[in-house]
């Protein structure tokens, strides 16, 4: 291994450890970061760790803070509101566009991202109150293979930097107990399903009350309204 190469592996350990402490809640919202404690916490240097946190402070699970430093984004009410609409409004749009110009491999690659989605246990094993990472990472995948259709490469980096800021959220909603409250996996169908049919209409208004329903829950729940 080169040391370019070994270099990318450091970067690419320290982010994937300290977005998955983020992400389940292990390191909470708000929480401040300084670059001491997270070296002593996962055995790197500075440099390393300053990588790391750049590439969340891209996927605004970060932010870094005008002579603050960095510390992990907070939770609101409004950002998650505007958020939503903002979801609702563009990715409901790329799966317009996806379904309208996506071709039978694309229907496939959906199919698939359904079926692996649907075959893999939603939460942890060994901490029922966090979302299972194979999970999310599958569900991840179809929500991006359902707007892969689209040819405009711009609506899809935009839905996917959307998605990549909503995803502090869906993982705290799993920890407040959201996940028991629905059955998303009927969700997913009924969404492949009216894709796959090629209904646009129905296909758009199950994606805007799949991603509606996340962000009610959470509301109804008092849980964002206490982190603002």
């Amino acid at each position: 291994m080169t040391v370019s190469q070994l270099s990318k592996t450091r970067h690419g350990q320290v982010y994937e450890s300290l977005r998955a402490d983020i992400l389940s809640g292990r390191i909470t919202p708000g929480t401040k970061l300084p670059f001491a404690q997270l070296s002593e916490r996962y055995g790197f240097s500075v440099g390393v760790i300053r990588e790391a946190l750049s590439r969340l402070v891209e996927q605004r699970l970060v932010e870094n803070l005008p002579q603050q430093g960095f510390r992990v984004t907070s939770i609101s009410k409004d950002d998650l509101v505007a958020l939503t609409q903002a979801r609702c409004e563009i990715e409901a749009l790329t799966l317009k566009h996806s379904i309208l110009e996506g071709d039978t491999t694309w229907q496939s690659e959906v199919l698939a991202a359904q079926f692996r989605m649907a075959n893999t246990p939603t939460m942890d094993a060994n901490d029922p109150d966090r979302l299972n990472e194979d999970w999310v990472e599958v569900h991840n995948a179809f929500h991006a293979t359902l707007l892969q259709g689209c040819t405009n490469k711009r609506l899809t980096d935009i839905c996917g930097q959307l998605r990549d800021s909503a995803e502090l959220y869906r993982h705290w909603s799993a920890r407040i107990g959201e996940a028991k409250k629905r059955n998303a996996a009927v969700e997913h169908q009924a969404i492949t399903d009216a894709v796959l049919a090629g209904d646009v209409p129905l296909a758009t208004k199950l994606l805007r009350e799949h991603i509606d329903l996340t962000t009610n829950l959470l509301l109804e729940s008092g849980f964002v309204a206490q982190e603002s």
